[in-house]
């Protein structure tokens, strides 16, 4: 009888403590996955300003579940860091092909079950020390209000695919200047660097996005300027 209430006591003991463990594992997912956005973001800047040219970091979303490279859909994130052949930026210059101009940097980065989604701004106050506290990334520019989060950017008119013959076209975008300067949607010379812009990032169930927005959220924001990154996690 002792041993049946000792045998009761530890499955009753780990009914309660899987599930904590299971949101500690997600939380600590997306975390793993910010960090490996910021590293792959802070490698593309550093090259561009180590070897004077201009870097782009490609962001695709794929479908997890598919069993064909390159299906768009959601659970997976895949990045590629390219740069500039000559130094110049192909964005500017018809016909606008980067495929072309382009050379690899490192390999494609694959993150799995994760989103890229827009979040509210932050306040900015006290100034970037949480996730509801980080800067806000909408701006106005020509009288119109512009949001620089990567996910709601419109997509380039200059999408890559690369390396040759790679399923994955990338449409969506972070450039590098050679002084380290950042923008998104590169196609559009109109466009600043901006003071700040970021890639926001929810957990994901498969190829599933949560229905309503789960409490581990994170956004990566860069510094157009300078082009320093920064995670904020909620």
């Amino acid at each position: 009888m002792e041993l049946v209430v000792v045998v009761g006591i530890i499955l009753l003991l780990l009914v309660l403590v899987i599930p904590a463990f299971t949101t500690n594992k997600t939380a600590g997912d997306v975390t793993s996955a910010a960090y490996t956005i910021k590293g792959v973001l802070d490698t593309a800047c550093t090259y561009a300003k180590t070897n004077n040219t201009y870097t782009w970091v490609g962001f695709f979303e794929e479908n997890v579940a598919s069993t064909t490279p390159g299906t768009a859909g959601v659970g997976r994130l895949v990045m590629s860091i390219v740069a500039s052949k000559d130094g110049t930026d192909p964005t500017y210059v018809p016909p606008l092909n980067l495929t072309t101009s382009l050379t690899q940097v490192g390999k494609l980065t694959k993150i799995d079950n994760v989103h890229l989604a827009s979040f509210t701004d932050g306040s900015g106050q006290p100034p970037g020390t949480t996730f509801d506290a980080r800067p806000p990334v909408t701006y106005t520019v020509n009288n119109a209000q512009i949001q620089y989060s990567l996910p709601n950017m419109a997509n380039s008119t200059t999408p890559f695919t690369f390396p040759s013959g790679s399923p994955y076209t990338f449409s969506k975008a972070v450039q590098f200047s050679p002084r380290g300067e950042a923008r998104v949607n590169n196609s559009t010379s109109a466009y600043p660097p901006q003071r700040a812009a970021e890639v926001g990032l929810e957990p994901t169930h498969g190829n599933v996005v949560p229905a309503s927005l789960p409490t581990n959220l994170v956004a990566i924001q860069f510094a157009g300027e300078g082009g320093a990154v920064t995670i904020y996690r909620r």
